[in-house]
């Protein structure tokens, strides 16, 4: 091994890892997370992987390692995090880990490393993200940032949906309905929180074991050491708990076969500061529904602005020298916070005029970041290492680049027609790759 070496080597992963889906910063600061997290043997085997789900047979193929040896490092990657497999119809299926969820998050979770060391690399590579102003008001964003398919999606406060709308709230967006449906489930280490407690500014007092994981996700974390299995009684006990402790709920963006529910405070959540801070709306994707003061019941507390996890909420004076609420329609994620600290009940949430668009699988997802981040090509021609396909994603991502052709296939007409020949053209390049549904 080793056609690689030193600083050419880390670099080459960074790549690949950009390649996967979300960007991340190539600079000096994420080289050293690098460095920490994989040994020179594992960044050489991670940087030969296919870029997709694929099988032991088609990565040795492709990357000519003996089998034996490539089964054993796959399996103390998996165990690290730093790979992911599942397991279908008795045949095991690896990829590389993403950078966001993936790398860093199961990296928190690990109890052979030093989470000190890592914690402080970890701000030194977000420091510029976290120090940065605000950016330019909503009105002005980009269409791509408008039509943003985020990683994550709000799960409002059932109990605070207005009763003339909870009947319209399908059950993917309700907490019980996707913990009733989940065939395995896991309790793990919440990132952020973890990251603040070691950086010594955890201000709150939130558990640190929170994070919760569903089906194929929970599977891989359990059994690869990462998380621990829970029923399904002790995981609505959690969700009940965060909700009183005014935690935001956000799962997996996808309707269907959802891999995790973060309980973010708003303190320590990484994604809900650069909300606030920054301005940028669908970091977090917004639930379906919005929150709605009533006026004659609001005694002008204030508690809902102080709550409320993005800052979306502000006291603007009113009669009577009291101040009232006024809502943020274009930051409000309609989760449910302000209602639950409201103590006159004059909050509650209603539907939102505008539809919500969330992926319907993995799959979906997947694809339509990959295509909004410029990355579709390495997921259709996804062996790093072929010259073919080397040259087929330098064609298809400059047709991809041209902005017309992007805002064609994410729009509402063409985007299912897309997806499904999507799905059918990658089972016929490569059939033994896999994708979870």
């Amino acid at each position: 091994m080793g056609h690689l070496g030193g600083k050419d080597l880390y670099y080459k992963l960074s790549g690949n890892i950009n390649n996967l889906g979300s960007p991340v910063q190539r600079n000096e600061a994420f080289l050293k997370i690098l460095r920490k997290l994989y040994s020179e043997t594992e960044a050489d085997i991670v940087v030969r992987l296919p870029y997709s789900f694929s099988t032991l047979d088609r990565i040795q193929k492709l990357t000519k390692i003996d089998r034996c040896k490539l089964q054993l490092h796959l399996d103390k990657l998996c165990n690290k995090g730093m790979v992911i497999d599942i397991c279908i119809e008795d045949t095991y299926y690896y990829m590389p880990a993403p950078f966001l969820v993936g790398i860093i998050e199961f990296a928190c979770m690990r109890a052979d490393i030093d989470q000190q060391t890592l914690a402080n690399l970890i701000h030194e590579y977000s420091r510029p993200f976290m120090e940065g102003g605000k950016d330019v008001p909503f009105q002005e964003k980009t269409w791509e940032m408008r039509q943003r398919i985020g990683i994550e999606r709000t799960l409002p406060y059932e109990e605070n949906i207005s009763p003339g709308n909870f009947l319209e709230v399908l059950d993917y967006e309700k907490t019980s309905a996707l913990v009733g449906e989940a065939d395995k489930l896991a309790v793990s280490l919440c990132a952020c929180r973890h990251l603040k407690f070691h950086q010594g500014n955890k201000e709150c007092n939130t558990p640190l074991e929170l994070c919760s994981w569903f089906g194929w996700a929970a599977e891989f974390a359990v059994r690869r050491g990462l998380a621990r299995a829970i029923s399904k009684t002790q995981m609505l006990e959690n969700i009940a708990r965060s909700k009183e402790m005014k935690l935001l709920l956000s799962a997996d963006n996808v309707k269907h076969g959802i891999m995790f529910i973060c309980h973010c405070c708003k303190c320590c959540c990484f994604p809900l500061h650069d909300m606030r801070k920054r301005g940028y709306p669908n970091l977090i994707v917004t639930s379906s529904l919005i929150a709605q003061t009533d006026a004659e019941k609001c005694t002008g507390c204030g508690k809902c602005a102080r709550e409320c996890p993005v800052d979306a909420i502000e006291m603007i004076p009113s009669e009577n020298n009291r101040k009232s609420p006024s809502i943020d329609k274009n930051m409000c994620l309609g989760c449910g916070v302000c209602a639950q600290a409201c103590p006159a009940k004059a909050v509650w949430l209603f539907k939102r005029g505008q539809r919500v668009i969330h992926p319907e699988t993995t799959f979906e997802r997947v694809m339509l970041q990959a295509l909004q981040n410029g990355k579709l090509q390495h997921q259709l021609f996804d062996n790093p290492q072929s010259i073919t396909h080397k040259y087929m994603r330098g064609f298809l991502g400059a047709f991809l680049r041209l902005d017309p052709v992007r805002r064609g296939l994410m729009s509402d007409l063409l985007r299912s027609r897309f997806l499904n020949a999507l799905k059918t053209a990658t089972r016929m390049i490569e059939p033994s790759r896999c994708w979870p549904e």
